[in-house]
């Protein structure tokens, strides 16, 4: 990788790499400038109002200069903020440990390059980083060996954001998350909400798959339920098949504080860019997941497509997210929830098999149909669409696995 050149200024980081004389791998000139360069910046950033207030600054600064760059984040102000704040502490945090800022900075350019975000876009991030320090502070208390500080550490750390962009075309990214929440709703079924430590790029109505600790040579594809216009929490509707596998230990032994890993987001099943294409949603089970997305969706943009979800169930106990999406789909202009049980009491739902549901509700030969279940139910669901005159380029679903 190509060094930047030192520059001829006090209190600027060392490149780090280093003469190896020392015997932790770093000279011991270069460490004690390393840790001055740390206390440089975590007395600035306290005397700026700490890090929230930073990043506050920071958000707006780029806003102002760069607001494509901003637009191509996922998450809404206030995720942003509480990232960009994440960020500061750990860069903070981490400045004397250079194998864990390098892996790190490598691991978040992977990142940003798969949001869409360009290597020239961030040139302008270390001067708004700087201002937004000097503006948090009082008259006489910014100082240049802060600014010099600050402008230094971020040359470097721009340098391995670049290079880890540059690597993603090659070697795919993941995340790591932390599991925040997680809810047995069924005996065998769970919903567990997710937040990836860097910014992770995903469209309502996509999959990512997912791999656990104890099983990391086996990665799992699961629907993506959450909102990713307006926070970073990452949704999974898991139905354990089995008391081991990747879904068991979601269901079964995964709890708050837990870390999982998730590959890049895929699948096609997104809202159609024309906004007069209307929607039928048809869901078995947990295949409801990748659809609550896309009602999220249109209720926070107020889309005025009609949307329809049949969610089929065996019985009644199946129904384990129901209020929410009731929910949703009030908050949404023209959606509508469908459940169908087929076995023993409907209670106040339609009754029968799913396709015969929607056979009778209405004609949906003009609408865009996305499938989601168990495979032999999509498939299933599939021929009676064709009987009812959907043509085939207008059935979306994921492949099976």
């Amino acid at each position: 990788m190509r060094r930047l050149p030192e520059m001829d200024l006090p209190h600027v980081m060392p490149p780090l790499v280093t003469r190896v004389n020392a015997g932790d791998g770093m000279d011991p000139a270069d460490d004690a400038l390393l840790r001055q360069t740390q206390r440089l910046l975590s007395t600035s950033l306290t005397f700026a109002g700490g890090p929230l207030e930073v990043a506050e600054r920071l958000r707006a600064a780029l806003m102002q200069a760069h607001p494509g760059l901003i637009a191509t984040l996922p998450g809404g102000a206030a995720t942003q903020v509480g990232q960009l704040a994440k960020a500061v502490t750990w860069l903070v945090h981490n400045l004397d440990r250079p194998p864990v800022l390098v892996e790190g900075c490598g691991r978040l350019g992977a990142a940003l390059a798969a949001c869409g975000v360009r290597a020239g876009q961030l040139q302008l991030v270390g001067a708004a980083l700087a201002e937004a320090m000097r503006a948090g502070m009082s008259a006489g208390q910014w100082r240049l060996d802060f600014e010099v500080a600050w402008r230094s550490t971020w040359q470097h750390a721009y340098e391995w954001i670049v290079h880890g962009g540059a690597s993603a075309a090659y070697e795919p990214p993941v995340w790591d998350a932390v599991v925040v929440e997680h809810q047995m709703r069924r005996p065998d079924l769970a919903v567990v909400r997710l937040r990836p430590f860097l910014p992770m790029p995903f469209e309502a109505g996509q999959y990512a798959r997912i791999q656990v600790p104890e099983l990391p040579a086996i990665w799992r594809p699961y629907s993506l339920a959450g909102a990713p216009a307006r926070d970073d929490l990452v949704e999974l509707h898991v139905r354990a098949k089995t008391e081991s596998g990747v879904s068991g230990t979601l269901v079964h032994r995964t709890r708050v504080g837990d870390q999982v890993r998730l590959s890049r987001a895929e699948g096609t099943m997104t809202l159609p860019a024309d906004p007069r294409r209307h929607l039928l949603m048809i869901a078995g089970d947990t295949g409801v997941a990748p659809f609550k997305a896309l009602l999220t969706r249109l209720a926070e943009t107020g889309d005025a497509r009609s949307a329809v979800l049949f969610w089929g169930v065996r019985d009644l106990s199946q129904l384990y997210d129901i209020e929410e999406l009731t929910e949703i789909a009030r908050a949404a202009r023209r959606a509508t929830v469908v459940p169908v049980v087929a076995e023993g009491d409907p209670g106040p739902y339609a009754s029968g098999l799913v396709t015969d549901a929607v056979a009778g509700y209405g004609e949906w030969s003009g609408h865009e149909v996305f499938l989601a279940g168990p495979p032999l139910m999509v498939a299933a669901t599939s021929v009676a669409l064709h009987q009812l005159g959907v043509a085939p380029e207008r059935i979306h679903h994921d492949p099976p696995e």
